[in-house]
């Protein structure tokens, strides 16, 4: 539904505002396999989730993005599909899905399908018969080419493999894969894989999804021809393609495409993870004169702690950087739209990345961080444990390790001769699995996950860190992330108002205004463990807290005291 409201623009000129359930709403990512196992196999299920409804509900959230539980031989946790009409058999099945869409629809809560259509599984039946002769008829749905000089046909290296070419045997060919060897990819200039993904597509929201979330899908175009690709060299002697992969024309007219064929004119919820995306781009596939997709993830706060040669190499920040990076995109998206994130199921935790794991502050962080978040201009999402405070695994061991994109990171660095104490800072610091360990409910065994065996290690702190523990503490995370989902709800200023940053060169104090309709407000966050004491604009008359960190700081004599890694909203007249 739309409704218009008016925002602020410049001293006095009012404009209307586009208003939508998903822009007001916030949003919980499941990852299933890791929120709850109900059968005792130690791998998270469908119904699992079903039989956590009421927690989510008593969190407030009004949506859900659920993980991709598509049929799936699971190379990749199930980002490589097989069939995208089935559900995988360690889920459940098609109507377990239909269940959950109906108790989360009877409390009002909306359910996002993970769409993944960049690739398939090499198990998908396309790519069973796509591989088998060069006349076959879905041979063409996927990306194949002749060998050069007896190597791959260009230097492209993937986000997981040395190179991004596997060889066919059957064929004489190389098929493109920018993920995994067992993730071929889809050639999106076939029409015909185009009608089958939109049909797809019509199929689950015929059934009730509430919108996508979009996996890479801002890599679908390659560029013609597939030349080699420029810039750094990895340790394996290939290079990444960036600039022939990500949002190559013509992405944008696919898009439209795509819209008007399935949910153009429906009342749902699109957003696209887009990698190595400008914001040019972003303001393309979210504001344009033809619906593409309704929001986007931007990764540059996430990538900023990476060097050229890839995400395994550390590079430090400082806080300036982080506010200039999420500044840019609240001042320049324009009529497009943002999901907000500080983790996800391919990030490591918030807390590791962005905060403190000190255990004197980690509560005081995570509330500050979700206080950040949340007022920022755009639709957050929580991704599961955030809102009890997670933080990443002290891994010991190798064998502790389940994801394909680890794994084949830790062989490139043994294949290669790279340090040990390079190849493990790179694991604690971003290795996926940090975020796909089971959710800790309580402190017994498991942590209420499952009655058997997990599927990975739990983080050997869930006996502190869980849902029970904060659920009893009226002052942990949890409760506070209750008192922010609810505040967003009554608060059109949070997703709506207009941001404006301030002291962006400042290295502890993250602090800026939003404004709408005459309302203002300052939301500060100190990102240091060490006290701060900002002396407040002369021009702001009668402040009052909204909602705070804080247990003996705060506001008074016109100055506002931080103290390590609290925040505070404060409301304020001009």
């Amino acid at each position: 539904m739309l409704h218009t409201n008016m925002k602020v623009k410049g001293d006095c000129e009012m404009e209307p505002i586009k208003r939508h359930w998903w822009k007001e709403c916030v949003f919980y990512q499941i990852y299933p396999r890791s929120f709850q196992d109900s059968n005792g196999d130690g791998f998270g299920d469908i119904r699992g989730i079903i039989n956590r409804i009421d927690y989510l509900v008593e969190l407030g959230v009004g949506a859900i993005w659920l993980g991709p539980v598509f049929k799936s031989p699971q190379d990749d946790m199930g980002y490589d599909i097989s069939d995208y009409r089935d559900i995988y058999e360690g889920f459940g099945t098609l109507a377990d899905w239909e269940e959950l869409r109906d108790k989360l629809h009877e409390h009002d809560i909306k359910l996002l399908v993970d769409l993944v259509v960049n690739h398939t599984s090499d198990e998908h039946p396309w790519f069973i018969e796509a591989r088998k002769s060069r006349d076959n008829p879905k041979h063409d749905y996927y990306i194949w080419r002749d060998g050069k000089d007896g190597k791959e046909p260009n230097n492209w290296s993937s986000f997981f493999t040395p190179s991004a070419w596997e060889y066919n045997e059957p064929t004489g060919e190389y098929y493109l894969h920018l993920f995994s060897k067992r993730q071929p990819d889809l050639n999106w200039e076939n029409p015909e894989v185009r009608d089958e993904i939109y049909s797809m597509m019509n199929w689950w929201l015929e059934r009730g999804a509430d919108g996508f979330r979009m996996d890479v899908i801002n890599l679908l175009c390659k560029t013609k021809g597939l030349p080699d690709a420029s810039g750094p060299v990895d340790m394996n002697g290939y290079v990444f393609p960036t600039e022939h992969m990500s949002n190559v024309p013509p992405i944008h007219e696919l898009l439209e495409e795509m819209a008007e064929k399935t949910y153009g004119d429906r009342d749902v919820f699109t957003v696209g993870e887009c990698c190595a995306m400008p914001l040019e781009e972003g303001v393309k596939y979210t504001s344009g004169k033809k619906r593409q997709i309704d929001a986007v993830f931007s990764f540059e706060h996430i990538d900023m702690d990476a060097q050229p040669l890839g995400k395994w190499y550390y590079r430090p920040w400082k806080l300036p950087e982080l506010k200039e990076k999420l500044a840019k995109w609240q001042t320049g998206i324009g009529d497009g739209w943002v999901g907000l994130f500080w983790s996800n199921q391919d990030q490591p935790r918030a807390l590791s990345r962005f905060g403190t794991t000190d255990e004197r502050y980690r509560v005081q962080c995570a509330k500050m961080l979700g206080t950040i978040l949340h007022n920022l201009h755009g639709t957050p999402f929580i991704y599961q444990g955030e809102e009890i405070g997670m933080v990443n695994v002290p891994w010991t061991s190798v064998d502790q390790l389940r994801d394909v994109e680890i794994l084949n990171f830790v062989n490139d660095c043994r294949n290669t001769g790279a340090p040990e104490d390079f190849m493990w800072q790179a694991i604690w610091r971003k290795a996926r699995d940090n975020a796909r360990v089971p959710m800790p409910w309580d402190d017994s065994k498991n942590g209420g996950f499952t009655t058997g065996e997990p599927w990975i290690m739990l983080n050997p702190d869930y006996k502190e860190i869980n849902v029970a523990s904060a659920m009893a503490d009226p002052d942990s995370v949890y409760w506070y992330y209750r008192r922010l989902i609810e505040l967003r709800k009554h608060n059109l200023i949070m997703p709506y108002g207009e941001f404006k940053l301030l002291w962006p060169e400042d290295e502890a104090l993250f602090a800026f205004e939003k404004h709408l309709d005459g309302e203002h407000w300052l939301i500060a966050g100190n990102f240091s463990d060490k006290e701060i004491t900002v002396t407040l604009p002369a021009e702001y008359k009668n402040c009052g807290t909204v909602i705070s960190t804080m247990k003996t700081h705060g506001l008074g004599d016109g100055k506002l005291t931080l103290g390590a890694w609290e925040a505070e909203v404060i409301s304020f007249e001009l």
